[in-house]
C-alpha cells in the first residue's frame, strides 16, 4: 500500500529524503516544482542513512554511495513515500528491480569546488599542503595535478567538512560546487576546477527522482519535470560508470557536454594504489537524440577506456 490512496486526488505525495541541510533543500525545491506545477499536496519523510551514520570510514571501505539511498527505497517500496530525491551522483548506477530513475532536474554546476581559508587555487597552495576529500575519483586527479600535495579522507556532510577546515585541520577541501551554491554558500568557493583539470562525477550537479516501477500515473507526471540535455548527459556519463562497474571504489569520471546537437563525453579513471601511475582519460562525441544513443556514447568511452588498461586498474581495487 502506498501512504495515500490514490483514488483521493487530493492525497499528498511523499518525498522520502535525507535530513542533511543539503538534502532537504533538495527536497523541498523538488516539493515546489510539484506543488507549482500541479497544485498538488507535497510532504516530507526526513530520514537518516546509514551513509549519514557512518563517519569513520570512506564510503568506499563501507558499502558506497547507495548507502545513501537504500533506506528511501526501503521507504518507497514500504509504502511510506512515493517518490525519492537524490543527488544523481549518490545514486548506483544500477538500481534494485521495481524502482526506477522518472526525471532528472536541469542541472546545476557540475563542476568540483576548491575551498580553502588562505589559499587561491590549488596551484597556489605550498608544498606538502593537506586537501581533504574522501572521493577517490577526486584523490586520482589531485595526485595528477600535484604530486606533492597530501590527500586526506574527509567525511561528513557539506556543514561538517566546513568545519573540518575552519578548525584547521586541512589547507583546503575539495566540494561539489552544486551543494555551495544550492546553500547560498557559493562565497565560500575560492575557485572551480574546470573539467578539463578535474572531470566531474558522473551525474554531479543533477537532481534525481526515484520511485517504484509501478506507479505509471506519477511517473507520468515527472516526466514533465525532465531536463532533456541534463537527461541525456547524466545517461552517457552513467553509461560510463555502469560498463566500467563504476562505484565510490572505483576512482572514475565522466562528463559529458553539449556542442549544439553534439554530445561531448570525457572519462576517466586512475590507479589510487599507485600514485605514479598515470591518468587514463578517453573521449567521444556524437548526436544524441534519445537515451539510447546518450549511452552507446558512453559505452564507447568506457571502451575506450578498457583498451588502455582500465580492467587492470579494476582488477586491482
Amino acid at each position: 500500500m502506498l501512504p495515500q490512496d490514490h483514488s483521493d486526488p487530493r492525497a499528498p505525495w511523499v518525498i522520502a529524503t535525507r535530513e542533511s541541510r543539503l538534502a532537504l533543500w533538495q527536497a523541498e525545491h523538488v516539493q515546489a516544482l510539484l506543488r507549482e506545477r500541479f497544485g498538488h499536496p507535497v510532504e516530507l519523510l526526513g530520514m537518516t542513512t546509514r551513509g549519514d551514520q557512518i563517519l569513520d570510514r570512506t564510503l568506499s571501505k563501507v558499502g558506497g554511495k547507495g548507502l545513501f539511498v537504500k533506506e528511501l527505497e526501503v521507504a518507497l517500496e514500504e509504502g511510506r513515500a512515493h517518490l525519492a530525491v537524490h543527488s544523481l551522483k549518490d545514486v548506483p548506477m544500477e538500481l534494485p528491480e521495481g524502482f526506477v530513475l522518472a526525471a532528472v532536474l536541469e542541472r546545476e554546476d557540475p563542476r568540483d569546488a576548491f575551498v580553502s581559508n588562505h589559499h587561491a587555487s590549488v596551484d597556489e597552495l605550498p608544498q606538502g599542503a593537506v586537501v581533504g576529500t574522501s572521493s577517490l575519483r577526486r584523490v586520482v586527479q589531485l595526485r595528477a595535478m600535484r604530486p606533492d600535495l597530501r590527500v586526506e579522507p574527509l567525511r561528513g556532510n557539506l556543514d561538517t567538512r566546513l568545519r573540518k577546515l575552519d578548525e584547521g585541520h586541512y589547507d583546503a577541501i575539495v566540494l561539489a560546487a552544486a551543494g555551495l551554491v544550492r546553500l547560498g554558500l557559493a562565497p565560500r568557493i575560492r575557485a572551480v576546477f574546470e573539467p578539463g583539470a578535474m572531470i566531474p562525477a558522473a551525474g554531479q550537479g543533477a537532481l534525481g527522482i526515484e520511485v517504484r516501477t509501478g506507479q505509471a500515473a506519477l511517473r507520468e507526471k515527472l516526466a514533465t519535470l525532465v531536463h532533456q540535455p541534463s537527461w541525456l548527459a547524466v545517461h552517457a556519463e552513467r553509461a560510463v560508470s555502469r560498463t566500467l562497474a563504476g562505484s565510490c571504489s572505483v576512482p572514475l569520471a565522466a562528463h559529458a557536454t553539449w556542442h549544439g546537437e553534439e554530445l561531448r563525453l570525457a572519462a576517466a579513471i586512475g590507479d589510487p594504489n599507485a600514485a605514479e601511475a598515470p591518468l587514463l582519460r578517453s573521449h567521444a562525441a556524437g548526436p544524441v537524440l534519445d537515451t539510447a544513443a546518450a549511452e552507446a556514447l558512453g559505452v564507447q568511452a568506457a571502451e575506450a577506456l578498457l583498451a588502455q588498461g582500465a580492467d587492470r586498474i579494476l582488477k586491482s581495487l
